[in-house]
């Protein structure tokens, strides 16, 4: 079945990371599914508050701006979820009575509930998907904070159709989708060596164990049962592990505008040295 896009049911729109390099901060990334946008930025360990240390971990911050206005009961209840869900791999017992924050920002939102902050339509599954790997992605870039996996997550949707015995999931649905969604969620997987080894195939030797860490898949109708989520649990699944090879991937181009601002920077003292040095040879003649 192709869907609105041409694509298949279990296939994710392109990814882009782009990992920011913006200052005052120790790490920062852009993670986009599509034209589901969204930057974060990390900085930490840093000094706390008195008030808000912890003599045994660090203490961790995370806030999320919509792409317009100021944040609403959806946005604060995101942030809890989203610092739940970065807890579970960040190893924060190394930092004790520091701070480690993150602030997450929306780079797409419309009608249909992409993070229109007090407005109360909440975060698609989609925007959470790209908010939960733009802040795994800007950890990596951070490297300050020592982590025991990574979490990766994608957005699945169910396809309502009332002549068929089951409905329909889709992978990563659109904007254009979600209007036609009679449900769906955004899953969480944690993707780490320390977790349990499983049975896999041989060809997919170099994945680490995966487990499902949230989720807040949804549906109405009278079709919806245990067999359904497990089924939309699978084909996350498969998403997620896809966002972690990109994420692997990408690994390489960390710090690569970091190096081009210090060449710049090194060029531009020795051409002052030069200079200098013409004009002290100038007044020697």
């Amino acid at each position: 079945m192709l869907r609105l896009d041409g694509r298949q049911n279990d296939q994710l729109r392109p990814i882009s990371i782009v990992y920011e390099g913006l200052d005052r901060v120790d790490g920062s990334a852009r993670f986009s599914l599509g034209t589901s946008s969204s930057l974060v930025s990390v900085s930490g360990p840093i000094e706390v508050r008195p008030a808000a240390e912890l003599p045994s971990q660090a203490a961790l911050e995370v806030s999320i701006r919509p792409l317009a206005g100021l944040p609403g009961t959806d946005s604060k209840a995101l942030s809890s979820i989203l610092k739940s869900i970065l807890s579970s791999f960040l190893l924060l017992s190394q930092h004790p009575r520091t701070l480690v924050q993150v602030v997450c920002q929306a780079l797409s939102g419309n009608e249909t509930g992409s993070g229109s902050g007090s407005a109360g339509r909440g975060w698609n599954a989609s925007l959470i998907a790209s908010l939960v790997n733009a802040s795994t992605a800007a950890l990596l870039s951070a490297s300050s904070v020592p982590m025991n996996g990574v979490v990766c997550a994608v957005a699945v949707g169910r396809l309502a159709n009332p002549k068929a015995s089951q409905s329909t999931l889709i992978l990563d649905p659109s904007e254009a989708e979600l209007p036609l969604l009679a449900g769906g969620g955004c899953f969480a997987f944690l993707i780490s060596s320390t977790l349990p080894s499983q049975n896999k195939n041989p060809s997919d030797s170099d994945i680490p164990p995966v487990s499902l860490i949230w989720t807040n898949y949804t549906a109405v109708g009278p079709l919806f049962d245990v067999s359904e989520l497990a089924e939309a649990q699978r084909l996350a699944e498969v998403g997620a592990v896809e966002v972690w090879r990109k994420l692997k991937e990408s690994i390489r181009h960390i710090g690569q505008r970091d190096v081009e601002a210090s060449l710049v920077k090194n060029e531009r003292p020795s051409a002052l040295l030069e200079e200098k040095g013409d004009d002290e040879a100038a007044m020697e003649i």
